[in-house]
């Protein structure tokens, strides 16, 4: 169990600096960010300022989550109970997992989605469309058990999103959701310096809330299939 746990990390950080390094390589205008990110790139003189923000952020994200999963107590319903408490709606359904593949989205947290998506998934959960978009929710299924270390997983994502970290807002994840499709390989060396610096920060995210799943799960039975699952995409939550 420990030697995998070692691998997910060694391939998590690997990801991590390959983001990093490509996105500071290209020599494109910035466009800018949604949320608070990780530092501020500057082109004229090529210059990086690290913040402690950002830091502050997930340090909180960690300790409040690590807090509310004890209060939880591997109780579903407590989590989604509570996720609703805060102004996000749990939609669930039937076949929940096969009917969002279709659109490339899996149960447990979704982002806010625009355009064609939105309208699907607003049919979906038999909701009305706002301006062609959706707002973030969660679905998840009702025909089948919840896999509880995933949906925390899921709800982690969720918290950093509430806190406003960056790398959530629609065009970021569809070009997330791209490269984690494509195999880690979707052309990035066509990208522009917008798109490489926000993929580090959607990357970012997935892996945070990959190593808190791993700390919570690191000595229960079934961890190993936790891990599986999300390099499989992830499950039927």
């Amino acid at each position: 169990m420990s030697g995998f746990i070692d691998k997910i990390k060694q391939k998590i950080s690997n990801e991590k600096k390959k983001a990093i390094i490509m996105a500071l390589k290209n020599n494109q205008t910035k466009k800018g960010y949604s949320g608070v990110r990780s530092k501020t790139i500057s082109n004229g003189n090529e210059t990086v300022t690290f913040t402690t923000k950002v830091d502050n952020l997930k340090k909180t994200v960690k300790d409040d989550v690590t807090k509310l999963a004890k209060e939880f107590d591997k109780k579903a319903d407590r989590l989604l109970d509570y996720v609703e408490a805060h102004g996000t709606k749990v939609h669930k359904i039937y076949n929940a997992d096969n009917a969002l593949s279709k659109v490339c989205e899996h149960t447990g947290f979704i982002t806010p989605l625009e355009g064609g998506k939105a309208a699907y998934i607003s049919t979906l959960i038999g909701s009305e469309l706002q301006n062609n978009k959706t707002d973030a929710m969660f679905i998840v299924s009702a025909d089948s058990e919840i896999d509880y270390p995933l949906l925390l997983r899921e709800f982690y994502l969720w918290y950093s999103y509430k806190m406003n970290l960056a790398g959530f807002d629609y065009e970021t994840q569809e070009i997330f959701k791209k490269y984690m499709a494509e195999k880690r390989n979707p052309g990035m060396s066509k990208m522009d310096y917008e798109d490489m610096a926000n993929l580090k920060e959607a990357l970012s995210r997935d892996s945070e809330a990959n190593e808190f799943i791993m700390e919570y799960v690191r000595n229960t039975e079934g961890g190993v299939n936790v891990f599986k699952k999300i390099q499989d995409g992830g499950a039927d939550i």
